[in-house]
């Protein structure tokens, strides 16, 4: 037992200094004063939940909500498609932006209402 905890240890030791050697260069950028333009927001409309997070900067915050007002929790990403999101596609903002996704279940379709209300 005591073999284990000493390997938990000295791997959480590990971990810690590869994290801390590592830096994001967009950390590194905004020290220098040379940021990078924020990129304009994509359309996520009809795309996996998944797909979005993975398209969307790691400093985005993401507020997930089912479209269908059945108020479900989003627990697997890769089954929601999306059916809305604020801001509009196109939308730039800054590196700290938030990102509201209205979600379905990939089997289901959007809402009408949803639909209507996006044109």
């Amino acid at each position: 037992m005591r073999r284990v905890a000493a390997v938990c240890a000295v791997t959480v030791v590990a971990l810690a200094v590869v994290l801390a050697g590592s830096a994001d260069p967009a950390d590194e950028d905004e020290e220098a004063g040379t940021r990078t333009p924020p990129q304009p927001l994509p359309d996520f409309t009809g795309r996996s939940l998944l797909r979005a997070f993975a398209a969307l900067d790691h400093r985005t915050r993401v507020h997930v909500h089912d479209a269908s007002g059945g108020d479900r929790r989003v627990l697997w990403p890769p089954r929601w498609t999306v059916c809305t999101q604020y801001p509009a596609p196109g939308a730039s903002g800054g590196t700290n932006r938030s990102v509201t996704l209205g979600v379905v279940k990939r089997t289901e379709q959007c809402p009408s209402r949803v639909l209507e209300s996006r044109r």
